[in-house]
Parts: structure tokens; C-alpha cells; sequence
């Protein structure tokens, strides 16, 4: 990508800190890289420009200076970046692409490190040339601005990077190299068989818990709620299945329960109880609730309900997930294991 040129010379932006952002632009500053932050939330930009971004971990606790740009700051700028990581919610994608575009230079790539599959959209916007996408596996939590509780650390932190066309690829290793220094990344080929991976724990990992107000890992150890994750993973891995995916390990799995479509869910829900997420740890779905915020349920359970449907399926579990999680955002209900028992009748009435 940059033959003469080495990471530190390039300009990075990362679009959207919050906790898993700011977490890994903090990761990149404290390398010698040169990283803009660039959000949306301005308590969150103005605690940042006044006292840096404060990471929280099992190690101790750092502070790193950071530039830090509203929304609106970027019309100011007059320097393009080389690289711009974005870490937006999903549906944020392509509004988010369209407002950093300007600011690409011609040959610099823009990469989607996120939840959900963000990648044809990328491409849309930039261009098959300048778009790759990533597989993110952080376990982390904002709550107060400018501060992140990092809850894995860098050897429990997994990426996967690879180009969604071939016209991208030669931009691969260069976004490999800069995430590394914030856990370990795998460079692939076939790079949306891993964000199905992904999107298939998601799905059974992040509303779930998130509907009966419990953590990952007091979910994953419920009664009832366990069957209800497993099964909305399961319901993700029927339809990659049939849009053509490779059932794989991600973030370290190993042996033949971590790539078979009847154990994956199941061995990659124990596996991140156990290796990578803390006791407390609540999912970004959740966060997003507990502050009034959308979450990211439609294009991680809706997507699973309406791809099923194109092959004439239905998703009982995601489709009563997406019910209860829409009406938990309209106020029509409150998150709290009084939902467990209606959600099982609700999925018993769809199936």
C-alpha cells in the first residue's frame, strides 16, 4: 500500500470512539501513531479534549492525549487521512462512510471494524478499491464520557482483516499491522465467512441477554435464556449455511465442535464466557439501552429473520428477539427477567 512509507507517517482517523474506538485509537497513540478521534457524542469529544481518554483496565489505569473532532469539525478539515478505521453502529455505516469520503486520500482505504455486515456498504461508498472489512472481538464498556472500561486485554483481543474485492487486498496488511498493536489479528481471504461467525454469536449473545437485563455470562448461566441464545446463534448459522458461508473458528477456537454448524454457537458462547468477557460484562445492545440509545438489533436479529425469509424460513427465536427489543426501545416494555417466560411463549406461538 505505502511501500516507503512506514505506519507512522500515515494519518489515521478512528470514526466513532466509544469504547471499543477509543479503546484501540488509544492503543494506537500510545505505538507513536498519528490518530484523529472523530464522534458523535460531544461530552464524550469535549471530556476527551480536556483530560484525554482514560482506559481502565486489569493492568491499571492510563490516560492518553488525543486530538478529538465533533461531527461538525470535520467540514474544517484540510489534511486527508491515509486510514480511517470506523467503529460507528451499523446503521450509522454508510451515513458515516459519505461524511469521511471527502477526507480519503485517493489511494487510503477506509476499514469497518464493527459488529454486523458492514462491508458491502463500505465498498458502496468508497469504491472497491478503498474498503476492507474487519471482524472485532474487544469486550469493553463506556459510561461515563471519556472514559473506557477495557474488559479483555491485547491477548484476548482478536481481529480478522480482509479486502471484500480483490482491488483491496493490497490494503490488507497495512490495517492488519495497525491493529496489531491492539490485540491479535488474522489477515484472510474470505473475509465474510468470519463476520458471519461473528454475527452468528452476536445474534444469540447481544438482545438475549440484553431483554432480561442480565451480563453475557449470567445469561449465557440461565436457565431458559442459555436455550434462547443458542438457538437465535443457530437460527444465524442456518442462513449462512444457505447464503453459502465456511462454518470456521474465529478468535482462537480450535477442534471439530468450533467449526461444525451443530456445536458452533454452543462452543463459541462457552468459549467467551470463559476467555473473554468479564463476570459483569454487559453487551454493547444493553449499553446502548441503559443509555436511551437504538441498538444495533435490526441489523444483527432482523437481518438473520429477513435473510431466512428470502429462502422461505422463518427465525422464530430472532423474530420474538426483535419484537421484544423493539418494544423495550418504544417503552412499551422494561428489560428485566420478567421477559423470560413471555419471550418463551412468544417463541413457542412463532414456531
Amino acid at each position: 500500500m505505502y511501500a516507503e512509507r512506514t505506519l507512522a507517517d500515515l494519518r489515521i482517523a478512528v470514526l466513532g470512539t466509544g469504547a471499543n474506538g477509543a479503546g484501540i485509537g488509544a492503543d494506537l497513540v500510545d505505538a507513536g501513531l498519528d490518530v484523529t478521534y472523530i464522534d458523535q457524542w460531544p461530552e464524550n469529544v469535549m471530556a476527551i479534549r480536556e483530560r484525554g481518554i482514560i482506559v481502565e483496565q486489569a493492568s491499571g489505569t492510563r490516560t492518553v492525549r488525543v486530538r478529538a473532532l465533533h461531527l461538525c469539525d470535520v467540514a474544517t478539515l484540510t489534511v486527508p487521512f491515509d486510514v480511517v478505521l470506523v467503529l460507528v453502529k451499523a446503521y450509522d455505516t454508510r451515513w458515516a462512510c459519505e461524511l469521511i469520503k471527502p477526507h480519503v486520500t485517493p489511494d487510503g482505504v477506509v476499514a469497518g471494524v464493527q459488529n454486523g455486515m458492514t462491508g458491502d456498504v463500505i465498498v458502496d461508498v468508497m469504491g472497491t478499491h478503498r474498503a476492507v472489512a474487519a471482524v472485532i472481538d474487544i469486550t469493553a464498556a463506556m459510561y461515563t464520557p471519556g472514559v473506557v472500561e477495557r474488559h479483555s486485554d491485547f491477548e484476548r483481543s482478536w481481529f480478522a482483516v480482509g479486502a471484500q474485492h480483490h482491488d483491496a487486498r493490497h490494503h490488507v496488511p497495512t490495517v492488519a499491522q495497525i491493529l496489531r498493536h491492539a490485540g491479535i489479528v488474522e489477515e484472510v481471504d474470505d473475509i465474510t465467512s468470519p463476520k458471519w461467525m461473528k454475527l452468528i454469536l452476536n445474534a444469540g449473545e447481544l438482545a438475549p441477554s440484553a431483554i432480561v437485563d442480565l451480563s453475557i455470562v449470567d445469561a449465557a448461566m440461565t436457565a431458559g435464556v442459555r436455550e434462547v441464545m443458542i438457538e437465535a446463534g443457530n437460527e444465524a448459522m442456518r442462513l449462512g449455511i444457505l447464503d453459502g458461508v465456511t462454518v470456521r473458528p474465529i478468535f482462537g477456537m480450535h477442534g471439530d465442535e468450533a467449526s461444525h454448524p451443530d456445536t458452533f454457537m454452543m462452543t463459541i458462547l462457552d468459549e467467551l464466557c470463559e476467555n473473554y468477557v468479564l463476570s459483569h460484562s454487559r453487551s454493547t445492545i444493553l449499553q446502548d439501552w441503559m443509555k436511551a440509545r437504538h441498538a444495533e438489533v435490526d441489523e444483527i436479529n432482523g437481518l438473520v429473520v429477513e435473510g431466512l425469509a428470502r429462502h422461505g424460513q422463518r427465525a422464530p427465536v430472532n423474530e420474538a428477539v426483535v419484537e421484544f427489543s423493539r418494544d423495550i426501545e418504544a417503552g412499551r416494555r422494561t428489560r428485566g427477567l420478567h421477559n423470560l417466560q413471555p419471550l418463551l411463549d412468544r417463541i413457542a406461538e412463532l414456531a
